[in-house]
């Protein structure tokens, strides 16, 4: 079996495409993976560089583009992932959602991998992300659910005006040490790592998301799934106590 499945959605981003390629096939550590680029009908050559120049990924090419959770979808499909609780035995232990324009340094892969496989608890998983641009922090790399309450702290300015503060800054979760471990809400698309069983528990990608908010959608359904299978055992617990 596979340790990991991942995939790529791209749409018309060719050479930061093959960024993300050369990186992910540099990946160093003791683990397998396979790649799966979908493309989403792109008109900039992508489909022929990925062919030419990595052939040992799987390449599927998308008749249309259905968005960023439509090609997701397409390349669950190829590991063996169907719906809730159609999964094959076969399919890799987790799947991982990774951006065009993505660079996971060469040991990030196998990190992940050998955190999770310490972590049984954690259904999903994202790094610490850093633009390219400027080496900040990708503040949607962890989130809270956006709540009535807490976006219009984050859109009134108060999450700016009070970063440091655990009420006001919950949106983008800035008061968090970004150098440590943290239970989040979400974690971002750009890098999204599943084990195999939450997505057997929930399901694939909403496809009426066409793009932005999917990720978010897919976390609130895994951790539904695990409150709710919490909320069973311990109602099974009070049981035997009986």
């Amino acid at each position: 079996m596979v340790d990991l499945g991942i995939i790529i959605v791209n749409w018309n981003t060719r050479d930061l495409l093959r960024t993300t390629l050369q990186t992910v096939f540099a990946s160093e550590g003791n683990f397998t993976y396979k790649v799966v680029v979908v493309d989403n009908g792109s008109s900039d050559g992508s489909q022929d560089m990925v062919k030419t120049e990595f052939p040992q990924a799987h390449f599927i090419a998308s008749d249309i583009n259905g968005g960023f959770s439509y090609g997701n979808n397409l390349g669950l499909h190829a590991l063996g992932f169907r719906g809730v609780g159609d999964v094959d035995a076969d399919a890799p232990r987790y799947a991982l959602l990774l951006n065009p324009d993505t660079e996971v340094p060469p040991t990030s892969l196998y990190d992940m991998v050998k955190m999770m496989d310490s972590r049984p608890d954690v259904g999903i998983a994202g790094p610490k992300l850093l633009l390219k641009e400027n080496g900040q922090l990708d503040k949607a790399c962890r989130r809270s659910f956006p709540t009535p309450i807490i976006s219009f702290y984050h859109f009134s300015g108060l999450a700016k005006l009070f970063p440091n503060s655990p009420r006001f800054a919950r949106y983008n979760l800035t008061y968090l040490d970004q150098d440590q471990e943290a239970e989040v809400d979400s974690v971002v698309g750009a890098y999204m790592q599943l084990r195999k069983e939450a997505i057997a528990q929930a399901g694939l990608l909403d496809e009426t998301f066409f793009m932005y908010g999917e990720d978010l959608d897919w976390a609130l359904r895994v951790k539904h799934y695990r409150m709710a299978c919490e909320a069973c055992r311990q109602s099974q617990e009070q049981k035997s106590a009986i």
